[in-house]
């Protein structure tokens, strides 16, 4: 793959939030302005940018059997430097972000883009991989953020947009506003994707990501063989 094919999946075709549908606890937590979306991806993009960079480096060193604790590690180590920095220099923010910049550590999308792509490929594209993927969660966030800030306060990064007759449709920035704004979204770019495939000839079919059990983190290591049942009734003397 390419320099540029993988820098560029992570914002249309492997988009985390609108087609992988991964990190979708703070996309619907913390996206009540473009501010708070664009603030928590770009957070985000530092600590996915720094960890692949690390695991693609070790990952002839890290054994197989200890992986992902050690990928946790070196992922929380990132998110401690973020939330710190955070806190001096940007503390309006971080305290709007509040919990959820510490739970970047838990994010699917940093931790499956370690184990699936930064472990098994070389230092620049791992480093491309991150950059893309992180720039992808962010223009996700900021678009849902600005979706709902635009109709739940009438504005954009603080500015009127509708006037001030407008009312302020108040769901769009609570939890169901969340869920709503999401789902029209998703089923916005499944159509465009529809209509870009019939326009090619193309058969289309809804992404397989979104289906349950999809993403990496659901299958089981090819590198990973299951142990030999010949080896397994040696060591078991009453299987005999």
């Amino acid at each position: 793959m390419s320099y540029a094919q993988t820098f560029t999946r992570g914002f249309w075709k492997e988009n985390p939030i609108f087609r992988l549908l991964l990190g979708l606890c703070p996309t619907l937590a913390v996206t009540t302005s473009v501010e708070n979306g664009i603030g928590m991806g770009l957070a985000s993009t530092f600590v996915l940018i720094c960890s692949n960079v690390l695991v693609s480096l070790l990952r002839d060193f890290i054994p197989k059997k200890v992986r992902i604790p050690a990928y946790i590690v070196i992922i929380a180590s990132f998110v401690t430097i973020v939330d710190l920095a955070m806190h001096a220099w940007f503390f309006e923010l971080h305290k709007s972000l509040g919990l959820f910049i510490p739970l970047i550590v838990v994010n699917c999308i940093i931790l499956g883009r370690a184990e699936a792509f930064a472990s098994r490929n070389p230092l620049p594209l791992a480093l491309v991989d991150g950059i893309g993927m992180g720039l992808g969660f962010t223009l996700g966030l900021a678009v849902l953020g600005g979706v709902r800030e635009i109709f739940g306060s009438g504005s954009l990064l603080g500015l009127p947009v509708f006037g001030p007759g407008y009312p302020p449709a108040l769901v769009m920035i609570l939890p169901p506003g969340a869920f709503l704004s999401l789902g029209f979204l998703l089923a916005g770019m499944n159509r465009l994707e529809e209509k870009r495939a019939i326009r090619a000839g193309e058969a289309y079919s809804p992404p397989k990501e979104m289906d349950c059990g999809s993403c990496v983190l659901c299958k089981l290591d090819e590198n990973i063989t299951e142990p030999d049942e010949n080896e397994s009734a040696k060591k078991d003397p009453e299987s005999d």
